[in-house]
């Protein structure tokens, strides 16, 4: 039955595709479809849905992932496969794309096929070269495109029709004007109507970079209903089952998780995520449900679940677990700070659990940063013979007024937080020069000094500037920055 799918138009319904039945009877794309079924009155005609077709090419494009890793939707109505370096898997190109088009066939869709050098070129002789499958052989791009038409380059439509108007019908034609004069009367840049950008990359003359689909998830693992869940029970139920299967699929691929999402599909259309992340590759099920307790409570139903999905939105190779005698024979994945880290997270929330790593600097204050656990660092070698550090460090030094027997020595006395503190012991200094290479305002350098008073406490303190700089500078200035034990 011929049939048509139609979008609004300025002056009513106008065809936005028709089937073989219809095109062979003279419908066409762009006729109104009063005209259409007054040539046509058997013509069945449906609303096109643009976003629902979209997703349809999307969903398409992922599960080409089983043929070359780089596929992205073309346009609104095909898909662009790039099999360079993938052909020979499947016995070359023609036999890989007999195979694409046989199983499109399985699914229940009819496909063109076009091979060529260029994303461009394949473009064109899908749609424009006629039934069945056309490959352009390599080098050959330009004597396959040739007796195409002019609206095989995706010109603009205007474009189009003035070429024709000139009697340039074909791309091997257009290719045969002067360049100067192409360029000037239809424009040259990355505009949509630019004819010799078109055409240049059609001819592999320019790059024509194709932005493939990020790929699927690592691991996926489904579950449908016959009847939709309204209890936090058979939720919980139906998540035990979906991480097993989940991590055998981990285990069988020699992956852990490292980020987990979990979609719930309502009855009513609507949906529901959740995530989790861990601070190190696991597979251990037990564990990993147990980071999504008190987050399907916060789960709203509705009319029912009718699907949930657990997807691995984030997996790293992990090796195979030593076997134990203990412990149920399972390997060490369930011991160490791992999971403990991965339940505060859970409770209190992303980034509420940090690590510290050292940074080189010269400036205590900035020789250390918080990382994420799990995330990899820069390891600073640690070198021999430095000073010992103060077990607490202040995050800013605090300043102190300090009382010393020589210009250049250790303090004798010092006043810190209002009370007074004699020192009686003093080691030092430790002289760190700025960081001048920065460009920060802190630029004299510092004298350390590691003292300890009359009460046994000890203390880290420091003058920055020094007595040759008075006239300049000002005096030096005394400041806390630790304390010992």
């Amino acid at each position: 039955m011929p049939f048509a799918l139609t979008e609004p138009g300025r002056h009513g319904a106008v065809l936005a595709a028709v089937n073989r039945q219809a095109e062979a009877e003279g419908l066409a794309p762009g006729m109104r479809l009063a005209d259409a079924r007054a040539l046509l009155p058997r013509l069945a005609a449906a609303e096109a849905r643009p976003a629902h077709d979209r997703r349809g090419l999307e969903r398409l494009a992922l599960w080409s992932h089983r043929f070359t890793p780089c596929c992205a939707v073309d346009g609104g109505d095909g898909l662009l496969l790039d099999i360079a370096g993938a052909a020979h898997l499947f016995g070359g190109e023609a036999a890989m794309a007999a195979e694409v088009e046989a199983r499109i066939a399985g699914l229940g869709f009819e496909a063109r096929t076009g091979l060529a050098d260029t994303p461009g070129a394949a473009w064109a002789l899908a749609r424009f070269g006629g039934e069945g499958r056309r490959i352009a052989a390599p080098g050959e791009t330009a004597a396959a495109l040739g007796p195409l038409p002019v609206e095989a380059l995706r010109i603009a439509p205007g474009d189009a029709h003035l070429l024709r108007r000139l009697g340039v019908a074909t791309i091997g034609a257009v290719d045969a004007l002067p360049r100067p004069s192409l360029a000037r009367r239809f424009g040259r840049g990355e505009q949509s109507g630019a004819v010799l950008e078109r055409l240049d990359r059609a001819l592999g003359r320019r790059p024509d970079p194709v932005a493939s689909l990020p790929a699927p998830p690592a691991c996926l693992a489904r579950l449908a209903f016959p009847e939709p869940l309204t209890e936090l029970a058979g939720l919980e139920s139906a998540l035990a089952r979906l991480m097993e299967d989940l991590c055998a699929s981990l285990e069988r691929d020699g992956l852990g998780a490292r980020t987990l999402s979990l979609l719930f599909c309502r009855a009513d259309g609507g949906t529901a995520r959740r995530s989790v992340s861990t601070a190190r590759a696991t597979r251990d099920g037990a564990h990993l449900q147990r980071l999504f307790e008190g987050r399907i409570e916060t789960v709203d139903p509705g009319f029912g679940i009718d699907v949930m999905a657990l997807h691995a939105v984030r997996a790293e190779p992990l090796a195979p677990g030593q076997l134990r005698l203990a412990e149920g024979g399972r390997g060490g994945g369930g011991g160490g700070l791992g999971p403990l880290i991965d339940r505060l997270q859970a409770r209190l929330g992303e980034g509420s659990v940090s690590r510290l790593e050292a940074v080189e600097s010269h400036l205590p204050e900035r020789a250390e940063r918080r990382m994420a656990p799990g995330r990899e660092g820069t390891a600073w070698p640690v070198r021999p013979g430095l000073p010992q550090r103060p077990f607490r460090l202040f995050d800013r030094p605090e300043p102190v007024d300090a009382i010393a027997e020589l210009p250049d020595g250790p303090p004798a006395l010092f006043t810190w937080r209002r009370l007074r503190r004699r020192v009686v012991r003093a080691e030092g200094p430790e002289r760190i020069e700025p960081e001048w290479w920065t460009g920060g305002a802190d630029r004299d350098p510092r004298d350390y000094y590691r003292v300890e008073d009359m009460e046994g406490r000890r203390y880290w303190l420091f003058r920055a500037g020094l007595y040759r700089d008075v006239g300049s500078k000002g005096p030096p200035r005394w400041y806390i920055h630790g304390l010992f034990g």
